[in-house]
């Protein structure tokens, strides 16, 4: 079993949704990408020499971790235009 499961994650990112609002998320597909996306970042900033990214933890690990924990943020796709924090991911809408 995951650790944290993917509802338990639905329920962390969407937590600041109002209520009749669409959820950011609303399926397994769309936490693997937001959590690959930040991954992504993670070994990007790595790659740059960034000593703070360069962990023990795997990239992977990090970003659930981080999702979890409600450090990142993830915003629908049309958000990407605008420049964004590194704290932030965008899913695309299903």
């Amino acid at each position: 079993m995951l650790h944290p499961s993917y509802s338990d994650l639905m329920k962390v990112i969407n937590s600041e949704v109002e209520q009749g609002e669409t959820p950011v998320v609303n399926s397994r597909y769309s936490i693997v990408l937001a959590t690959a996306k930040r991954a992504r970042q993670i070994i990007s900033r790595q790659m740059k020499g960034d000593e703070a990214a360069k962990a023990i933890t795997k990239p992977l690990s990090k970003a659930v971790s981080e999702l979890n924990e409600g450090k990142i943020k993830v915003l629908p796709e049309e958000a990407e235009a605008t420049e964004m924090p590194e704290e932030t991911v965008t899913v695309a809408e299903e």
